[in-house]
């Protein structure tokens, strides 16, 4: 596997007019697991017109180099977050999961704002929107002060909140049921990061409801979580 920086000496060798054709051929797709490294590596040295032009092909991998690469540009152009609103409604698993990637980024580089947009995203009706804000938030390298901790806590909860008050009829809409997804491991992140906190707020969710009862037990067979209880 080449590091991200390997990658970047290697993308730095091909004339920026061959990047598409060079990211297809190196994508890793078909397969189970897509170039990640090589995603970052476009990430870090693109521009906005190579980001929109690569989600312009609409090609699933070129689309997801564009989307990450959009994530460190929210600080500094507003019409970016939109975008990436909407592309985390995007039926395709890898662009929604390349939002996700372009939230932390942004987190990366501007710990308040992403906290800030995580917030507001989890009270979006939409449960592709609210899974984008818990996976962009529950990664552990973000969650390194106490604040953060809150935050990855508050959009968990929020999102459980929300799930829970769905009728009945609309849990096994595909967009919630990735939602539930995500919060079958996103609680076990979150309570690792601050565990009395978290595990005050874990132990509190309703586990009478059957959708918050399976996430509950799917989160007590991550190990991170395991270990705490």
């Amino acid at each position: 596997m080449t590091s991200v920086a390997g990658h970047r000496a290697a993308l730095e060798q091909v004339d920026r007019s061959r990047w598409p054709a060079y990211l297809t051929e190196h994508s890793g797709l078909p397969g189970p697991r897509g170039n990640l490294e090589l995603m970052a590596a476009v990430a870090d040295l693109g521009d906005r017109d190579l980001f929109d032009r690569l989600i312009a092909t609409g090609d699933e991998y070129l689309v997801c180099c564009g989307v990450v690469g959009l994530g460190a540009l929210v600080r500094t152009d507003g019409s970016v977050e939109a975008l990436l609103r909407r592309h985390a409604r995007d039926d395709r698993w890898r662009v929604r999961e390349a939002t996700a990637m372009a939230l932390q980024r942004l987190g990366d580089l501007d710990p308040p704002r992403l906290f800030a947009t995580v917030l507001d995203w989890v009270e979006d009706p939409d449960p592709l929107v609210q899974r984008a804000a818990a996976a962009a938030v529950c990664e552990p390298r973000l969650l390194g002060t106490p604040a953060a901790a809150a935050v990855a806590l508050q959009v968990c909860r929020r999102a459980t909140e929300l799930l829970a008050h769905r009728p009945a009829e609309s849990r096994r809409d595909p967009g919630v049921r990735t939602l539930r997804q995500a919060l079958g491991y996103c609680w076990s992140v979150a309570v690792a990061a601050d565990p009395a906190e978290g595990l005050a707020a874990f132990g509190r969710l309703d586990a009478t409801d059957p959708d918050i009862d399976w996430i509950v037990r799917t989160n007590l067979t991550k190990k991170r979580l395991a270990r705490l209880v």
